[in-house]
C-alpha cells in the first residue's frame, strides 16, 4: 500500500499492514511519525486528528483503505513550506506562531489534533466567529485550554488577512 503523507510517497508493507487498519497505527507505528497521538480509540477526543484532502478527520477511526490515493497531512508536515505551498495554506504556520503568543497548550497532548483542526476551519472559513470555531473545534483538552484556543484562531486569522509580504516568517 502507498500513501501520500505530508507531500511524500510511503510504501507500506503489506505485511505490515492491513487495509482495515487505523490510519493512526500506521502513522505511529509503521511509519514512526509519532506527532499525531492517540486519545480515547472512538473518534471523541481529537488527539488523533490528521487532515485527508485538507478537510480533519479522526486518525484512530478512519481505515488505511480510505486515505489510499488521497492527500494526508500530519502534524509533522503542518508547517512545512513544500507541504502549505502544494495546499496553497499557509495557516499552519500562522496557527503555531499564534498558539505560542497566545500560550495555548498546557499539558500540549491534544495540540496536534487541536493545530490539524484548526487549519482545516481556517482553510475553508478565513474569517471564523466564536460560533464557528466552536463547532470546529470539537477536539477534547483536559487542560481546558479552549478560551485561549478561541483567541490564537482570531489571532492567526488576522494574520492570514494581511498581505503574503506582510506576514511573519516561521521562526
Amino acid at each position: 500500500m502507498q500513501l501520500n503523507i505530508n507531500g511524500r510517497l510511503f510504501d507500506l508493507p503489506d505485511a505490515q499492514v492491513d487495509p482495515a487498519m487505523p490510519l493512526l497505527w500506521a502513522l505511529r507505528d509503521v511509519l514512526q511519525l509519532t506527532g499525531t497521538k492517540f486519545g480515547c480509540g472512538v473518534a471523541a477526543c481529537g488527539a488523533c486528528t490528521v487532515r485527508l484532502d485538507g478537510e480533519a478527520v479522526r486518525s484512530c477511526v478512519t481505515p488505511l483503505a480510505s486515505a489510499q490515493g488521497r492527500a494526508i497531512q500530519t502534524i509533522e508536515g503542518l508547517s512545512d513550506p513544500q507541504t502549505a505551498a502544494a495546499k496553497g495554506s499557509p495557516a499552519g504556520p500562522a496557527l503555531q506562531r499564534a498558539w505560542v503568543q497566545h500560550q495555548v497548550p498546557q499539558c500540549g497532548y491534544c495540540q496536534s489534533g487541536m493545530l490539524m483542526a484548526a487549519a482545516s476551519l481556517l482553510d475553508r472559513n478565513p474569517k471564523p466567529t466564536d460560533r464557528d470555531i466552536d463547532a470546529a473545534i470539537t477536539n477534547l483538552c483536559r487542560c481546558g485550554t479552549y478560551p485561549r484556543v478561541r483567541v490564537a484562531i482570531h489571532s492567526a486569522a488576522q494574520e492570514l488577512a494581511k498581505p503574503a509580504g506582510a506576514r511573519k516568517a516561521l521562526a
